[in-house]
């Protein structure tokens, strides 16, 4: 995990409308949130089984994360490093990989090593840059 700093942090947003135009860079909202705090995930690499991800935590100031007039606030962004297991899962999910119901796989790795750091945080911090615009 590659944290750095960006004028991001602190910043605030309604969360609905910061949702609906993070849209536009490839961001989503990352799996683990809960109603108090989540996270923005984008793509910034996808190669062989590994992605490289920036991630924008926030968390939640008032209201509740299920309702897209909650207003949340940045924490430190950074960028972090799945690799995944190509081909079969031999699990108890792997019927429903091979027949292809399951479409995620749990990663191998959910903090693998980063190579060329400052080219990854370079990335990151211009993917922030845009979205400084939609936050005040």
């Amino acid at each position: 995990m590659l944290q750095f700093e960006s004028e991001l942090e602190g910043k605030h947003a309604q969360f609905g409308y910061l949702r609906d135009k993070l849209k536009n860079y490839g961001f989503c909202l990352g799996g683990y949130w809960d109603y108090d705090r989540g996270f923005f995930d984008a793509i910034l690499s996808r190669q062989e089984g590994e992605t490289i991800y920036l991630r924008l935590p926030f968390v939640v100031i008032s209201g509740e994360l299920d309702s897209d007039h909650a207003h949340i606030q940045f924490k430190t962004p950074y960028v972090i490093k799945h690799i995944v297991n190509y081909g079969l899962d031999f699990d108890d999910g792997s019927l429903l990989d091979a027949t292809g119901f399951s479409q995620f796989q749990t990663p191998i790795d959910t903090d693998g090593n980063i190579q060329n750091k400052h080219k990854w945080v370079q990335a990151g911090e211009q993917v922030v840059d845009k979205v400084l615009q939609y936050v005040h």
